[in-house]
């Protein structure tokens, strides 16, 4: 079921508004790293009908199988491409800059794996509030997803997943405001020792319009 066409509209409002925000606290407490604010706006009732142990989504998977071994899985479930913002880059307090895409989705909408990988890392932050570490099979980048309602059931780390697989769910936690329940994603190249706290941040907008394939549960 798509996410209405609203929400674009609404993102581009809320970047100008983000822009004023406060500073955030950080990411990671453990590492020291900034997570950026969330975009002011509206929710709406979620679209998805779900049990409350979290599907898992494996028969998305096995869809996206096919698809090409290059392809990213859109993290959110019913994003088309058309509905993404590229607000990386965007400043943030004191002087930061925002390392991620928002991708703005009802409260609940199922939130997949970007690639075939491993859980790398399951934290919570102040800043992030529910947070995932997704590493590749190559362990040179990881994604990371944040200000999540909760992940599904049996994800654990060092779990192996498939592109396409339902990992958790759109939510508000960390600082992100009440009412506007996003999926803060971010891309970042591991260094050399796979340390997930240490990756360097590029834009996911351009990969994902150039890979990105739209995830529709059956």
């Amino acid at each position: 079921m798509a996410v209405n066409r609203w929400w674009p509209r609404l993102a581009l409002i809320a970047l100008l508004l983000a822009a004023l925000g406060t500073e955030a606290l950080d990411r990671s407490s453990a590492a020291g790293r900034p997570a950026d604010r969330a975009m002011p706006g509206a929710a709406v009732a979620p679209p998805f009908s779900l049990s409350a142990s979290g599907a898992r989504g494996v028969e998305a998977a096995a869809v996206l199988a096919v698809a090409g071994g290059d392809r990213i899985a859109i993290p959110v479930v019913g994003i088309e491409k058309a509905s993404l913002r590229n607000d990386f880059g965007l400043p943030r307090g004191g002087g930061r800059s925002h390392q991620a895409i928002d991708i703005l989705a009802p409260r609940g909408t199922p939130v997949v794996a970007a690639v075939d990988g491993e859980i790398l890392k399951l934290f919570r932050s102040p800043a992030g509030g529910i947070t995932l570490y997704l590493a590749d099979p190559a362990k040179e980048k990881v994604f990371y997803y944040a200000h999540l309602d909760r992940y599904a059931a049996g994800i654990a780390e060092g779990e192996q997943v498939r592109r396409g697989e339902v990992i958790a769910f759109v939510g508000t936690s960390g600082n992100a405001p009440r009412d506007v329940p996003h999926l803060h994603f971010a891309v970042e190249r591991l260094p050399a020792g796979g340390e997930w706290w240490k990756g360097v941040a590029e834009n996911p907008y351009p990969l994902l319009m150039e890979k990105g394939i739209t995830v529709r549960l059956r």
